[in-house]
Parts: C-alpha cells; structure tokens; sequence
C-alpha cells in the first residue's frame, strides 16, 4: 500500500534551528544524539508517506558524526528509503549545517549562510512497519 509518493526513493527534508536548550557541552556544542532524533523524524514522515504507518526504528548500521554543531546552527536532515522489504525499510540520512550561528561574539544575532551546506551527520538505519491486520 503506497501513500502520497509510494516511492522508495523519495526524500523527506526537515529544518530546524538548534536552540540553546540542545546544546550539551562546553562552548554550545550540541550533542550528536540530537542528530539521531532528527533522523527518527525524518524516518517517521518517510514511513508514513510510504507505508501510511509510523513504524518503529528497529537499528543503525552506520553513524557517522563529521562536523560539530552549534546552539544556533539551522541543521537541514535528509533522508531517503534506498530498499524495500517485507516489513523493513532500509533508509539512507545525512545532516547538513545550513546556517552557521553565533559567527561574532560580539553581535550574537550574527549569522552566515554557508553555500554549500556542511555535512555534519550522516546514517544508515532500518526501520519496520507493524504486520497488516489478519
């Protein structure tokens, strides 16, 4: 049962800003974990776009932390179904800093774009979508 795209390689992008309250460590560093929580809500909009069900995140194969982010930083993460079981839905994610917070201690509103955006995170994940009824 396919919902509004039904195609396994369709990317589901979300922005977000990461706020004071995600920072963790010394310096306003945000923790990695925050990563993974965005990957579970992209995962999350994927299923439900193809399977028409949140499922569960069952495991990651593969996390990699690349770059740090910030309290401030605006993070863009994308991710895409790459196979299809009968159940379990193999998926393919990566963060990428968008916009780089807090450029001058000075005038803390400062911000610049960063073109292109940074890799900071990427994954691979499994998630798996409950057996039909009956």
């Amino acid at each position: 049962m396919a919902h509004e795209s039904g195609r396994a390689d369709a990317a589901v992008t979300i922005r977000v800003r990461m706020a004071d309250s995600d920072a963790h460590y010394a310096g306003r560093l945000v923790d990695g974990a925050k990563m993974l929580q965005l990957f579970g809500d992209v995962a999350t909009e994927l299923l439900i776009r193809h399977d028409g069900d949140e499922g569960l995140f069952v495991a990651y194969e593969e996390v990699v932390f690349v770059a740090p982010v910030y309290a401030g930083d605006y993070i863009e993460a994308v991710g895409r179904i790459v196979q299809v079981g009968n159940r379990s839905r193999k998926m393919d994610f990566a963060a990428y800093k968008v916009i780089r917070g807090g450029v001058d201690p000075a005038v803390p509103s400062r911000a610049e774009v960063i073109d292109p955006p940074q890799l900071v995170t990427r994954a691979v994940g499994t998630c798996a979508i409950p057996k039909p009824p009956g």
